[in-house]
């Protein structure tokens, strides 16, 4: 895979605070990236690394074969970023809004226009003050803005913030059709469980480290977390089930639950579906990307 930015070994200072520390990774095209970490994990730093806001105490980095602090506006060209916290000219409308930024980027001002509507804001919409705008309309005009000259690189930040479900689900078709297209796309996000099916890969930081990096199925693998599985009889199997099995629990409601090993939830739910007409439902349910990332913390916490 093509790497679009890469990292090696950077960390960022701010006098005593180490607010990175010693980061490498890549991030490729046609990939999308959660990025995740609480409330002063580092997530912003790195952007802002990114981005080309700040330089690196120690280490290199790279945005599209180049070095982003440097200025090369021709880099900055095909980078769309989206702040957790948009903000424009209350007078100005959204035509006039995209269209300076468009100015500002040196891309074709037709292109503003069709951006509109892709990022499901109405054309009537665009020639409102933003004023007028509600904090969903603000976010997905924060996001055509992002998406102005075709970027291959897509760095957002919150992205979701102000959406309503229906909206949110838009908004993850168009990362997948920019994904399709081959741009980077990194999502920073609190929302771990939308973002679960949705990332081809989870970077985890905390402290200013990065603590995990993979695919869920990876990070499952690592972590090592039980499955917990979930079963409910046709019929009340009665007081002397379960008989050779360990672990289940009945629930208020009379199915039976229990939690078990990677290795050996294959064979359990051999064992379960030996006779499926006895069965009325059986669930599987994985470690989710809560609870992988409270793993990856405890074990920080634990060094």
């Amino acid at each position: 895979m093509t790497a679009t930015v890469s990292a090696t070994g950077i960390s960022k200072r701010y006098g005593n605070v180490h607010a990175v520390k010693d980061v490498s990774f890549a991030l490729n095209a046609g990939e999308t990236i959660a990025l995740v970490g609480h409330n002063g994990a580092g997530k912003t730093t790195l952007i802002k690394l990114m981005l080309g806001l700040i330089r690196p105490t120690t280490g290199t980095l790279k945005m599209l074969g180049e070095d982003p602090a440097q200025g090369d506006f021709h880099v900055r060209q095909r980078l769309g970023y989206l702040p957790e916290s948009v903000s424009f000219h209350m007078a100005l409308t959204g035509r006039e809004t995209l269209s300076f930024y468009a100015r500002l980027k040196r891309v074709p001002l037709s292109s503003a226009d069709a951006l509109f509507e892709r990022v499901g804001l109405a054309q009537e919409a665009a020639d409102r003050p933003v004023r007028t705008y509600s904090k969903g309309m603000r976010q997905r005009l924060g996001l055509a803005q992002a998406l102005l000259g075709e970027p291959r690189v897509l760095l957002l930040d919150e992205p979701t913030s102000g959406l309503d479900p229906a909206l949110r689900r838009s908004f993850y078709d168009l990362i997948g059709d920019l994904r399709s297209d081959g741009a980077t796309v990194l999502l920073s996000s609190h929302a771990l469980t939308e973002l679960e099916d949705r990332a081809d890969r989870v970077i985890i930081i905390n402290r200013g480290v990065k603590i995990a990096d993979g695919t869920v199925d990876e990070l499952r693998r690592i972590a090592r977390l039980p499955t917990r599985i979930g079963v409910r009889f046709a019929e009340d199997p009665g007081p002397q089930w379960p008989s050779g099995e360990t672990g289940w629990k009945r629930t208020p409601t009379g199915a039976f639950e229990t939690e078990v090993a990677p290795e050996d939830k294959i064979a359990l739910l051999h064992r379960m579906t030996v006779q499926p007409a006895k069965l009325a439902d059986l669930t599987v349910i994985e470690p989710t990307l809560d609870d992988l990332y409270a793993h990856f913390l405890t074990g920080q916490a634990c060094k």
